[in-house]
C-alpha cells in the first residue's frame, strides 16, 4: 500500500484549479455546476465552564483539540449542519440484518460493473447532495469494511477508497458524509495506521460497530481444492485461517495480498484457475466465484471493531451507554509515569477503561536524560490513546479530563459516542 503524504492541503483555490477526472465529476458537479466547499477546522483550548452546554457550538468547543499548553495558530471557520439528522443517523442505526447492496452497478458488456476505489488524485470538493448518506470505507466492494459501513448506516451509498488516508480526506472534502474504518481486531490487534490518522486529521468519532469475521475459500467455478497451487489474501486473513488452509490446500503456496476482496477480484479478472482467495461470501457473489469452503477461520471468536467518523461531533447523551475516546501526550520530562496518574483519575471516579494504546510521539520521538555518573539515557516518548465507558455529558467524565489535563501537554477528545450494543453472535450475518 502506498503511503499518502501528510502534507495534503485543503486549500480551496488550489482545489478549484484542479482538473476533474471523469470519475471525479460524478461527485463534484451538481446540475452541471461546480460547487466549491470550504474545508477548514478550528482548534480551541480546552475548558469546561459550568459543564457542557446543550447547543452544537458549546459541544463542538468542548470536543475540539484540548491543548491549553500548546498554542494553535490555525485560522478557520466552523462547519455547521443539521444536528437532528446527525443524531438520528448515528444513534438510530438498526441492530438487525441489513441489506448490503450498497454499490451501484452499471451494465457493461453484459456484466455488472463495480465502482472503482477512490485514489488520492480523485479528491476534490463535493457539492451539496440529497438525503442519501455517503459512507467512505477502505477496500473494494465485498470487503469486510463495506459490511461494517452497511451495518453502521443502512441504505447508504458506499464509497470505496484505495487507502485509509483517502477515506479520511473524502469526508473532510465533503465527497463523503461519513467514514467507517477498522481500528482493532480481536486476533490481530490494533490497526496502528488508523490510530495515527485519527491524530493527524480533524474528524470526530460518532459511533462504533463490530463485525464478526467469517472467512471463505474462493475460486473460479469448477475448480477443485486439490487443483489449487496458490492462496492469496490479506496477511491477517491468511494468519487467521492457517490451520484450515493446511488441511484444504496442503500443497498451495501462501501469498500476501493487500485486501481480501481485492484478492477475489484479482482471481476473477485474470481468470486464474490455479489460485484461490480467502475472502467473504459477498466477495464470491460479486466476482462470480464459488465457495470451496465456508467458515475456515481457525478461531470462531474473530471480530473487528470499526469507528464511524464525521466532520462534526454528536452531542453526548446519558440515556444509553456511551464511550469516549481521547488521545494525550505527557508533560515534558515526565515520561510514562504520567500514565499512572491518568489511570488514577479514571479509577477514582469508577470509570472503566476499555482500551489503552501507545504510539510513538512523532514530534518528539526521543527523550534524552543526561546523568553525569552513568551517562546519557534515552527514552522513547509516546502518545496514548484511551477509550473509557462514560459520556462527556456526565460530570465524572468532565472532572476526570480536567484532572488528566494537569498531567499532559496535549489532550484531545476524539469523540463521545454510543457503544455498539448489538448481541454477539459467531454466525455469519447476511451483510457479511
Amino acid at each position: 500500500m502506498q503511503t499518502v503524504s501528510p502534507a495534503f492541503s485543503c486549500d480551496l483555490k488550489s482545489l478549484i484549479q484542479t482538473n476533474l477526472t471523469a470519475k471525479n465529476a460524478r461527485y463534484c458537479h451538481l446540475n452541471g455546476k461546480r460547487v466549491p466547499v470550504l474545508c477548514s477546522y478550528k482548534s480551541e483550548s480546552f475548558s469546561f465552564p459550568n459543564g457542557i452546554g446543550s447547543s452544537r457550538a458549546d459541544w463542538q468547543s468542548s470536543c475540539a483539540i484540548l491543548a491549553s499548553k500548546v498554542a494553535s495558530a490555525e485560522n478557520s471557520s466552523s462547519i455547521t449542519g443539521g444536528l437532528a439528522d446527525q443524531v438520528a443517523a448515528v444513534n438510530g442505526h438498526s441492530n438487525g440484518s441489513v441489506n448490503l447492496s450498497l454499490v451501484p452497478s452499471d451494465t457493461k458488456n453484459g456484466k455488472p460493473g463495480l465502482v472503482q476505489p477512490l485514489t488520492n488524485t480523485d479528491l476534490s470538493p463535493a457539492p451539496s447532495h440529497g438525503s442519501t448518506l455517503r459512507v467512505a470505507y477502505q477496500g473494494v466492494p465485498g470487503a469486510y469494511s463495506e459490511a461494517a459501513a452497511g451495518k453502521a448506516y443502512p441504505n447508504s451509498e458506499a464509497i470505496p477508497c484505495d487507502q485509509f488516508d483517502v477515506a479520511f480526506q473524502a469526508v473532510e472534502l465533503w465527497i463523503a458524509d461519513r467514514a467507517v474504518l477498522p481500528v482493532e481486531n480481536s486476533l490481530g490487534g490494533s490497526i496502528h495506521r488508523n490510530y495515527d490518522l485519527l491524530l493527524r486529521h480533524r474528524l470526530h468519532i460518532v459511533g462504533e460497530v463490530q463485525i464478526p469475521v467469517h472467512h471463505c475459500l474462493l475460486a473460479l467455478p469448477g475448480v477443485r481444492p486439490d487443483c489449487i497451487t496458490r492462496v492469496i489474501s490479506h496477511p491477517q486473513a491468511l494468519a487467521q485461517t492457517e490451520g484450515s488452509l493446511n488441511k484444504l490446500t496442503p500443497r498451495a503456496a501462501i501469498e500476501a495480498f493487500h485486501d481480501t476482496a481485492a484478492a477475489a477480484e484479482y482471481i476473477a479478472s485474470n481468470n486464474l484457475h490455479d489460485t484461490a482467495a480467502v475472502a467473504s461470501a459477498r466477495a464470491a457473489e460479486l466476482y462470480g466465484l464459488q465457495i470451496l469452503a465456508d467458515g475456515i477461520q481457525d478461531d470462531a471468536g474473530n471480530v473487528t471493531r470499526f469507528l464511524m467518523l464525521a466532520r462534526d461531533p454528536i452531542i453526548p447523551r446519558t440515556d444509553r451507554p456511551f464511550k469516549t475516546s481521547i488521545v494525550f501526550a505527557a508533560q515534558e520530562h515526565q515520561g510514562t509515569s504520567v500514565l499512572f496518574k491518568v489511570l488514577s483519575a479514571f479509577a477514582f471516579r469508577n470509570i472503566s477503561l476499555t482500551k489503552i494504546e501507545s504510539r510513538p510521539h512523532h514530534n518528539c520521538p526521543l527523550r534524552v536524560v543526561d546523568d553525569g555518573s552513568v551517562g546519557t539515557k534515552k527514552h522513547f516518548e509516546y502518545t496514548f490513546y484511551v477509550d473509557f465507558e462514560a459520556s462527556m455529558a456526565e460530570a465524572r467524565a468532565q472532572n476526570a479530563l480536567a484532572e488528566v489535563q494537569e498531567y499532559t501537554s496535549f489532550l484531545r477528545v476524539l469523540g463521545s459516542y454510543p457503544m455498539d450494543m448489538t448481541p454477539w453472535s459467531t454466525l455469519p450475518s447476511e451483510d457479511a
